[in-house]
């Protein structure tokens, strides 16, 4: 969700629960395994059957929650968000789960990722008479809901599912049932367990582990479902339409303990580490990651390479990721704070640096000066994915291409910006290929727009600034 086009930026998490009498606690340990999605703001909506009960903040999951709250919203069900927001979406309005109440029945929404067509949903609600009370596109779908001609509850969210276009997994809670659905493409992963009795939900399984659920499957685009005291049921909102997960799920974004669809996110970025490695030959006496979603990689390069891999950078644990921050300014701020060289292993040494991306080109700037500093006489800066060019309109916080680097810069002119003694990015097709998913086509189930400008869905003129028109195929 875009700060400078629409007011709304989010990278988020959301975990359900339905049949469990600790149900928000459950969801508190849920959030924790996913908070690297998002540390700004969390809340939690449960219900007992008889009303929904939300408590929310800003903040980090344990800032917004403690046990006495918690004992505030008891229930056997329960939903909960971690989200990221930049300028133009924080606040606490924002914060989900979203509650809201009506005399026909309340509800409550958690959703990842981003409505593409919703100015436009939201302008047809306000001349109806609707009045938001946030910015977030959230909040369009349950005016939808409320609105729609329906009977049922089911078919009324069914109805308003269907008119959402863009990237969308989503909880829906109310007194009776938690109802799940993820967008026709399956921009954004998002996942089933099991816990005993109760049903469980989450964007990635890392999740399942800390409350000790197991997997049952992958919602599949299109799917929706309905959980109650009866079990499970599933239905369709909408036909399934090219497979188009985001590829910075396994580059970048999920854990790599998690699993997308049977693939493993420490495994997939081994292989890409490797890869890359097969790709560019660089004399060097040692491989170091960038801590901790590149370390995966790091160790495949090592491996493939036969440079020996080492631990030459430390991260300060307390500090949050610097692409998941507000502004530019915290995020250089955020480097200074969050990594530290290990002088003892890169001092006199040619140093290839596996990272995962770059986006803007500050943080591996700020790294490759650690690394010299630390008397590194050669720092060769390994990505292992493709230069990111384009904007992302699905939920990620890459506004314009203007703020890219790629996008504006060669290779060997991002070189120099950074202060590299070489730059090298993986190919497009040497990362589809080995992710390992087998979907059908050529892009084998990946959204690639950032790397290449093919937009998986229809784009609204107004999701797009003028000057960025012309980029968006």
């Amino acid at each position: 969700m875009l700060a400078e086009i629409r007011g709304l930026n989010e990278e988020c998490g959301i975990f359900g629960i339905w049949g469990h009498t600790n149900a928000a606690q459950l969801t508190y340990y849920g959030l924790h395994a996913l908070q690297h999605r998002g540390q700004e703001g969390a809340g939690i909506v449960s219900t007992d059957g008889e009303a929904l009960r939300a408590l929310k903040g800003e903040g980090m999951v344990s800032e917004v929650f403690t046990p006495e709250k918690l004992e505030q919203i008891t229930g056997t069900a329960a939903i909960g968000h971690v989200r990221y927001a930049t300028a133009g979406g924080s606040g606490i309005e924002n914060v989900q789960p979203l509650l809201f109440n009506s005399t026909t029945g309340s509800l409550a929404i958690s959703h990842n990722g981003n409505l593409v067509n919703a100015t436009q949903l939201k302008g047809h609600l306000e001349r109806q008479g609707s009045i938001f009370q946030t910015t977030s596109d959230t909040e369009v779908l349950a005016h939808l809901i409320k609105r729609s001609g329906y009977e049922s509850f089911e078919e009324k969210a069914k109805n308003a599912l269907s008119l959402l276009k863009g990237a969308f997994a989503c909880l829906i809670l109310t007194e009776e049932a938690m109802f799940v659905a993820l967008d026709p493409n399956g921009l954004r992963p998002l996942s089933v367990g099991k816990m005993g009795d109760a049903w469980v939900v989450a964007s990635e399984t890392c999740a399942f582990d800390i409350v000790g659920a197991e997997f049952v499957h992958s919602v599949e685009p299109g799917e929706f479902l309905i959980v109650n005291d009866e079990g499970m049921r599933k239905e369709r909102f909408a036909y399934p339409e090219e497979r188009s997960i985001c590829t910075m799920e396994y580059v970048y974004f999920s854990r790599p303990d998690s699993d997308i669809d049977g693939i493993n996110i420490h495994s997939a970025r081994k292989r890409l580490g490797k890869q890359l490695a097969k790709e560019v030959h660089i004399e060097a006496d040692v491989v170091t990651g960038v801590p901790d979603s590149s370390i995966s990689a790091a160790i495949g390069f090592s491996e493939q390479s036969g440079i020996p891999y080492e631990l030459g950078l430390i991260k300060n644990r307390y500090v949050g990721r610097t692409f998941i921050q507000p502004s530019q300014e915290m995020r250089e701020r955020g480097v200074k704070m969050k990594l530290s060289p290990v002088r003892q292993v890169v001092n006199g040494k040619r140093v290839v640096m596996v990272d995962d991306s770059i986006v803007r080109g500050t943080t591996s700037r700020r790294i490759v000066a650690l690394l010299k500093e630390a008397g590194a006489t050669e720092v060769h800066v390994v990505i292992s994915s493709p230069p990111i060019k384009n904007p992302c309109f699905y939920g990620i916080d890459i506004s314009t291409s203007g703020e890219l680097i790629a996008a504006n810069n060669t290779v060997e002119e991002m070189r120099e910006i950074i202060g590299a003694d070489s730059l090298t990015f993986l190919s497009v097709d040497g990362m589809v290929q080995n992710i390992g998913r087998t979907d059908p086509g050529s892009k084998c189930g990946h959204c690639l727009a950032c790397f290449t400008g093919e937009y998986p869905t229809n784009i609204y003129p107004d999701t797009v600034l003028p000057h960025e028109k012309e980029k968006v195929k």
